[in-house]
């Protein structure tokens, strides 16, 4: 499918990434990316984001096809109603949010009144570098996106949603926001919270010097998500408070039982729980495991 003007509301690691992908393979006449700041309109074209950088919303939605915010998501509410006057009618809007009720019962009920359709989306993949200079138009291939329609979803607006997505190289998915926010819950907004407590805890200015000097590979690697912006994460950690918190409560359950073996010196609970662990990690990674990275969600 060819768009003749798409507009990315947000151009960091993922609009621009989206971006660099739909220029590419010549996917868009005119790709237009809005920003906060001056300064972003000439990094977004220096990235070869977007065939045009603007500081001004009207601008960048107006006579737009497609509509995608790549916002944080505390801002994606406001920028809505912000640029709605300026949505041409029958557009398609989507997002990459990594919480999808919230957003969807925002955005979607705001962009019918505007006579547009709204389909929400959640592309699985990011890292913890951000900003326009660290997109690559490779980002989305071979990875999941998620897409989460309603009941009031057109099935042509599903569709061409789910054909943006393929088009740049992902698998699409359909499932409802709630069960999308279930899960991602435990797969991307637990493993998060986790390696930045191991940072915060292990790398603790209590500890003594030679600690940090101790931390080699294993807790790189389990803490490399700890890198990503506080202000993603915060906003996904609200917006996804009341799932999160459950699963937090019966992981700190877990790491309890985990926590009185040793206390017993349980030999047997302990070896369990890591042989538990290895055969279930290696039979996802078996099973043909998502290259994804972090979400940005």
């Amino acid at each position: 499918m060819h768009w003749q003007k798409i507009s990315l509301i947000g151009v960091g690691l993922l609009g621009g990434s989206l971006g660099l992908a739909l220029r590419r393979r010549k996917l868009a006449t005119k790709v237009v990316g809005y920003v906060r700041r001056e300064t972003g309109v000439k990094e977004c074209l220096q990235a070869g984001a977007v065939d045009h950088a603007t500081t001004h919303l009207a601008e960048a939605v107006a006579e737009a096809d497609l509509i995608v915010f790549c916002t944080p998501l505390a801002q994606m509410r406001a920028l809505a109603e912000r640029l709605l006057p300026a949505v041409k009618r029958g557009a398609l809007v989507t997002d990459v949010g990594s919480v999808k009720a919230s957003v969807v019962q925002d955005l979607e009920a705001l962009f019918a009144g505007a006579e547009a359709r709204f389909v929400g989306s959640h592309p699985m993949a990011g890292g913890e570098k951000m900003g326009v200079g660290a997109a690559r138009a490779d980002l989305f291939e071979n990875t999941l996106c998620l897409v989460t329609p309603t009941a009031a979803s057109h099935a042509k607006s599903i569709t061409q949603i789910e054909e943006l997505w393929q088009s740049v190289g992902a698998r699409p998915l359909r499932m409802s926001p709630e069960m999308h926010d279930e899960l991602v819950s435990r797969s991307s907004h637990l493993p998060h919270v986790v390696a930045a407590e191991l940072a915060n805890y292990v790398l603790s200015p209590i500890h003594p010097k030679q600690q940090a000097q101790l931390c080699a590979t294993g807790f790189r690697d389990t803490t490399r998500i700890a890198s990503g912006s506080p202000e993603m994460w915060r906003d996904i950690a609200l917006a996804n408070r009341k799932n999160l918190a459950r699963v937090l409560g019966v992981f700190i359950e877990d790491l309890q039982e985990f926590q009185l073996a040793l206390e017993n010196g349980d030999a047997k609970t302990i070896e369990e729980f890591f042989a538990n662990a290895r055969q279930r990690r290696e039979t996802w990674a078996a099973n043909g495991a998502t290259t994804a990275g972090t979400s940005p969600e």
